[in-house]
């Protein structure tokens, strides 16, 4: 039975890859340990490639479809005679494996850390997610067996993009330290940006022997510190611009609104009064900062009808709310 096995194995003539794994990059061909014969024919389908390793060294790349007759030192018959002390193996081994030529689409990836450089516009650190696709194939794949396979006998996409995710981070971060990209133009410039990212990439992979075909951004997030930092400057922005529109200046405004605060405070009788005397200042200050003409300041038991006039116009000037107002005129009145 030995024997026969062994027999079978010499004729062993037709090597191809059949119904791969979709998501196989690279395999070893095997069936149950059969050597490769002087007259066996290699089968190299559609979008396949494969490699020819034999006592350890790639001696051939079948980059092209087609049939090949391959040539070692093993003699069908004469092998299996001159080797029954050795039950029936050859010594002369070889090495089939076949990889996938076809690019590989549509792979997803994302930052697995915050990218973080200095924004151009703000001056301050931002920390910056991203995520997209790429594509890809193999283009140097003896070189590609060598660096990355390392004999493994089967590698696939999954184990692949490991690699490319991990080797992201950097020429990202160098892209945006050096293309002067602040907070407000990374979304506008996502297909520059990923076009730059994309050239940083294949100076490193193609060492590897494999080169994107594509590659995408297709979303940013900005970490919650910087949000918070951004969100800040819009709001003094805004601040700053309404200010500019009725004629202050941003500190004016940062005073009239602590007035604004102090004229809410209603804690006790103090407080009261305190509140009404800071919003009649604060009427004042904007009746002056308007260009308006306005009364001089009057003390604290002045005319009842002054009072609610000022009352009045800071209502009008949407510095205090219809029930603050309501609330101050019937202090005032009940104090007649």
């Amino acid at each position: 039975m030995g024997f026969l096995d062994g027999l079978k194995r010499q004729l062993r003539s037709v090597i191809e890859w059949q119904n791969p794994a979709a998501n196989a990059l690279f395999e070893q061909w095997s069936d149950n340990g059969d050597e490769i014969k002087n007259a066996s024919t290699l089968i190299v389908g559609p979008g396949q490639g494969c490699i020819f390793v034999y006592q350890g060294k790639v001696q051939e790349v079948f980059d092209n479809e087609g049939s090949y007759n391959l040539r070692t030192d093993n003699i069908p018959f004469w092998t299996t005679i001159t080797k029954v002390m050795q039950f029936f193996e050859s010594e002369h081994k070889v090495g089939i494996y076949f990889y996938r030529k076809t690019v590989i689409l549509d792979q997803k990836w994302g930052t697995t850390s915050l990218i973080k450089y200095q924004d151009p516009s703000y001056k301050f650190p931002v920390g910056l997610r991203a995520f997209g696709n790429y594509s890809y194939r193999i283009h140097e794949p003896a070189n590609f067996f060598v660096n990355v396979l390392g004999g493994q006998n089967i590698f696939t996409t999954d184990d692949l993009k490991q690699i490319i995710v991990a080797r992201l981070s950097q020429p990202l971060t160098d892209f945006l330290a050096t293309s002067h990209y602040g907070y407000l133009d990374i979304d506008a410039n996502r297909e520059e940006i990923a076009d730059g990212v994309q050239k940083k990439l294949m100076l490193v992979f193609s060492e590897l022997g494999f080169t994107l075909t594509d590659f995408r951004i297709e979303g940013t997030d900005f970490d919650e510190n910087t949000q918070k930092r951004i969100n800040r400057i819009a709001d003094m922005t805004a601040e700053a611009q309404a200010a500019k529109e009725v004629g202050l200046d941003y500190a004016k405004i940062q005073q009239l609104e602590a007035m604004r605060e102090a004229a809410r405070n209603e804690g006790g009788g103090a407080g009261m009064g305190m509140g009404l005397g800071a919003g009649i200042s604060f009427g004042q200050n904007i009746a002056q900062a308007m260009n308006a003409p306005s009364p001089a300041p009057t003390p604290a038991a002045a005319n009842p009808m002054e009072k609610l006039a000022q009352l009045k116009q800071m209502l009008d000037a949407g510095l205090i709310t219809e029930q603050e107002f309501a609330d101050k005129k019937k202090a005032i009145l009940d104090a007649l």
